[in-house]
């Protein structure tokens, strides 16, 4: 576990607030090589794309063993660190989703507290910190300090009063803080002043979703965000573009 260890340190090294590093989310061996020769310093796994790529739905319409099919051809196919969009566990245990991510060889993951398997229900504040507290309890056990980022759909998802919903999501990702998480994901696209609350408020690096094709990393950076990923958009983004080469030949 050595080599994981210290690829995990370094891939958490990585996350500086007002110097983000830009993570593309891949989806498959293809993806992640045209990454990685573009010369990023890591990579994310995104359920969304992948479930896409193996003809699966998004939020849990695959198994956890499918996902990790396609995470260790990512491993085996580049050197850098990869962390995976575990969504929200797949109704697992702690110990078998660390377990299965260190087996494929990735040193971080994203955890929401939506619950696919109930309907979509958002975990209560305390419910999702409990459960990043276990993951990360599992990790310690394992020898690797596999980066725990820490998501909440709260704002994504509109739950409650407008007016409050920011300072919802900061409650709720300060208390997966406290439970060891190391980066923070409010999931959304903000406006500026949210944006600059969030990253201002939370006591960790947060993750913000990049437009591949709109959103400048300088822009980002001055808001003090600390992580980049795309979600789903960079599938998309390449998708239009097959669309336009298709229109051709038509």
């Amino acid at each position: 576990m050595t080599s994981l260890s210290d690829k995990a340190t370094s891939f958490l090294q990585l996350h500086k607030p007002g110097d983000p590093v830009i993570l593309p989310t891949v989806w498959d061996a293809w993806s992640a090589n045209l990454a990685a020769a573009a010369g990023f310093a890591g990579l994310t796994v995104g359920s969304h794309p992948v479930a896409d790529s193996i003809g699966r739905a998004d939020n849990e319409g695959m198994t956890f063993a499918e996902l990790l099919t396609r995470v260790r051809q990512i491993t085996d196919a580049v050197s850098l660190p990869v962390s995976v969009d575990i969504e929200s566990g797949y109704g697992l245990e702690p110990t078998q989703l660390i377990e299965g991510l260190l087996d494929v060889g990735a040193v971080g993951f994203n955890i929401e507290d939506t619950v696919h398997s109930e309907g979509g229900r958002l975990r209560e504040p305390q419910e999702h910190a409990d459960l990043v507290g276990k993951l990360r309890d599992v990790t310690g056990a394992a020898g690797v300090h596999v980066v725990i980022n820490a998501r909440t759909d709260y704002i994504i998802k509109k739950h409650g009063d407008e007016s409050t919903r920011v300072d919802q999501a900061i409650a709720r990702l300060k208390l997966c803080a406290e439970a060891g998480a190391d980066v923070l994901y409010p999931v959304g696209l903000h406006d500026d002043a949210s944006q600059r609350r969030l990253t201002s408020e939370l006591p960790l690096p947060v993750n913000m979703i990049g437009l591949p094709g709109k959103s400048v990393k300088a822009e980002l950076a001055d808001q003090g965000v600390a992580r980049v990923s795309f979600g789903p958009l960079l599938q998309m983004a390449l998708a239009e573009q097959a669309n336009t080469l298709f229109e051709r030949w038509k």
